[in-house]
């Protein structure tokens, strides 16, 4: 049987061979713990985790190399970003603003501080998904600590208005985190002309291994603080404690590597495959609706509503030529629609005629792809 054409790597991305051949000594032949650096095997993984840190560092803009916290993915960076920075200012104040269409392992870690005192405003936002700047400005107060809205959402790929929210949060003296596990790699950052304090990113939505990805930490006006959330160990300035994982680590280096050479080349093919795909679809079924910002989004996302067609139903019809989602892959689970489409004003009936296309390195043919689709539509229309 001939593979699926896989069309959902806002959820995750394979591993780029030339990363896996990269990884695979720091398994077998180079294995000593990156912390035992009293003698030659513990060093030898010492410089490689020390090479990686120095790549991840400029790639990302930051001034210093120790700027880096290696995690285990975006959802733990957003973890120790939230609560550790709330902790460590919460005798300050206890107001956090956010978005109403973050990923859940913001919004259900600001939830959880709303157990601990926290007070959260969540931002709305328009019809294509953009937090307003001026309800930003409107919702800060004496007592606002942290400021947290994603780059690039991982379900309409709509790409927020960092730069400015970030100007928003140095004139007030506010934290900024942003979530951007779906942009780095894809999009260009840089953390110091951005404004960003801290910045999560996950090594597995770029073309690295999964269970890897870090945490940005500012050192330089301001130089943040944050509480430790995990104790035992003291690695990662003490903020992530545990033995490294060598191989990913190395692995997440070489995969931004590649990701931000080849990145605007990739931008604008995947731009003109996706905006293909979309002329298609429309040409066949004009009341098909396109959701997220038109031209301010990643451009390998497509997020699609197909009146009077069940996602779930499409996602079954053609699950043997085409592997792609009904949402965020972190909520598949739920039966209820998302908040992110409602947000922007879907109704539940339009949630759940919602599907999303993530494109990548391997997605080649526009054309098949629109063809698969609009057959399996007319057969549920």
């Amino acid at each position: 049987m001939t593979e699926p054409i896989y069309l959902d790597h806002n959820a995750t991305t394979p591993v780029d061979p030339r990363v896996l051949e990269k990884m695979l000594p720091y398994f077998s032949e180079i294995y000593g713990n990156a912390s035992s650096i009293d003698h030659l095997h513990g060093n030898r993984s010492k410089k490689a985790v020390d090479a990686a840190r120095q790549t991840i560092a400029k790639l990302l803009g930051c001034r210093k190399d120790n700027e880096v916290i290696f995690t285990g993915g975006a959802t733990e960076a957003n973890n120790l970003a939230l609560i550790g920075s709330y902790r460590r200012l919460r005798e300050k104040g206890r107001h956090i603003i956010s978005s109403a269409i973050e990923h859940p392992a913001v919004l259900d870690t600001l939830h959880y501080l709303e157990n601990e005192g926290a007070e959260v405003t969540l931002l709305p936002v328009d019809c294509y998904g953009v937090v307003d700047i001026q309800a930003l400005q409107a919702a800060i107060r004496s007592d606002t600590i942290l400021i947290s809205v994603m780059f690039a959402n991982n379900e309409i790929g709509t790409i927020q208005p960092i730069k400015e929210i970030g100007e928003v949060s140095k004139k007030h003296g506010v934290l900024f985190h942003v979530d951007a596990a779906q942009a780095v790699g894809h999009e260009p950052l840089h953390v110091y002309d951005l404004n960003i304090d801290l910045l999560s990113f996950s090594a597995h939505k770029f073309y690295g291994p999964k269970g890897v990805g870090g945490l940005f930490v500012r050192t330089y006006a301001p130089m943040v603080r944050l509480d430790a959330v995990m104790f035992g160990g003291g690695q990662e300035r003490g903020l992530r404690p545990g033995t490294l994982n060598v191989p990913a680590i190395v692995g997440m280096a070489e995969a931004l590597a590649i990701a931000v050479q080849g990145q605007k080349a990739e931008r604008e093919r995947l731009g003109d495959l996706s905006a293909t795909i979309k002329a298609n679809l429309l040409a066949a079924f004009p009341g098909i609706i396109f959701n997220g910002h038109p031209e301010k989004r990643l451009q390998h996302n497509l997020n699609i509503t197909i009146p009077g067609v069940e996602a779930k139903g499409l996602i079954h019809l053609l699950k043997d030529r085409l592997s792609f989602s009904a949402g965020s892959a972190c909520s598949t689970t739920k039966v209820e629609p998302s908040h992110v489409l409602k947000a922007i004003g879907l109704s539940d009936d339009e949630c759940f005629q919602t599907i999303r296309f993530g494109a990548g390195r391997s997605t080649m043919n526009s054309l098949q792809i629109s063809e698969i689709l609009i057959e399996g539509i007319r057969k549920l229309n």
